[in-house]
């Protein structure tokens, strides 16, 4: 299995929200979005009124502010606006681009796009431009449905065989280097198991007596989980037993667990429509990933700083986690 596959998030698409940016950042990531656009904004013409694709929605010192100017700035600041209704965003958008435009003019009022500073800054941006329109064309060609639905079959429906069981368990915590501690543990726990086999409820029982956090919470409850998600010593035990069991005390390096087996079954497949936006993820990132490394295969990158050492290959961008 590809590894980037498994560690894809099958959880419904949107459960995650991305980080909030600073205001510094966004500031700057705007200013270098528009930047390459307002060049030479002090001689544009105030004679067009735009295009029925593209019209002109403000003017500032003659300088036309379009519909598509509205929407670079709004896909860049995105989350950031996601809490104002569209009356508010819109009016936003024009202000916000509005001072970009007046301090551009400030600028080239005191020739500073004439600078070294300037223009190498400018070359940067072009490049870093034209990497990002590339990118998002190849990645937009490796995103057809079909293209998702392979990765679908191919590493999405096999993790359906994947055996899980669901378990409870009450803890009693131990220092594995203390010997009289884990005796006492396993004293406390087979106290525990004895309250059990008298027919004390398992759940009632671990709210009050586990020394898991979360087990007083839920009454010891873990969960499915697969075979590697729990330490050896407890997951070996977990499953082989059958659903209703109860499990003598075992240790593991917490302390030492009794364990009741609630069910047992094979992962559900999430469906396709569920989990396509995380596979919409990978492919993108994967293929952007491999775009380079192919133009890297047939490129001649030399470091000049460091004889004989030549620039890392990148690594492929980490998934969303979980």
């Amino acid at each position: 299995m590809d590894p980037l596959i498994a560690r894809l998030p099958l959880e419904p698409a949107g459960s995650s929200v991305p980080p909030r940016r600073t205001a510094v950042s966004t500031i700057a990531a705007l200013a270098l979005l528009i930047l390459p656009v307002m060049t030479g904004c002090g001689q544009q013409s105030s004679s067009s009124g735009g295009s029925a694709s593209d019209p002109v929605v403000a003017r500032v010192n003659g300088f036309d502010i379009r519909e598509s100017h509205l929407a670079m700035a709004e896909d860049d600041l995105g989350v950031d606006l996601q809490q104002l209704t569209p009356d508010v965003r819109r009016e936003h958008l024009i202000s916000y681009i509005a001072d970009i435009v007046l301090v551009a003019q400030a600028a080239e009022s005191q020739n500073l796009q004439n600078t070294d500073d300037f223009k190498q800054r400018q070359a940067f941006l072009r490049s870093k431009l034209l990497m990002g329109l590339l990118l998002q064309n190849h990645a937009r060609n490796a995103t057809s449905d079909d293209a998702l639905r392979k990765v679908y079959d191919e590493q999405i429906k096999p993790m359906g065989a994947t055996e899980e069981v669901r378990a409870r368990h009450i803890l009693f915590r131990a220092d594995p280097k203390d010997e009289k501690a884990q005796a006492d543990a396993e004293a406390r726990a087979r106290a525990a198991l004895e309250r059990i086999k008298k027919g004390e409820d398992f759940a009632a029982l671990a709210t009050e007596l586990t020394e898991d956090p979360s087990g007083k919470e839920n009454g010891g409850d873990l969960d499915y989980f697969t075979k590697d998600q729990m330490v050896p010593e407890f997951a070996n035990v977990a499953f082989q037993m059958f659903k209703g069991q109860i499990s003598n005390p075992i240790r593991t390096q917490f302390g030492w667990h009794i364990i009741k087996l609630e069910d047992r079954r094979n992962r559900p497949v999430p469906e396709f429509d569920k989990v396509r936006g995380q596979i919409e993820t990978f492919v993108v990132r994967r293929a952007q990933a491999e775009l380079v490394g192919q133009l890297r295969d047939k490129a001649k990158i030399e470091r000049l700083d460091k004889k004989g050492n030549v620039i890392p290959q990148p690594a492929l961008p980490p998934l969303p986690k979980k």
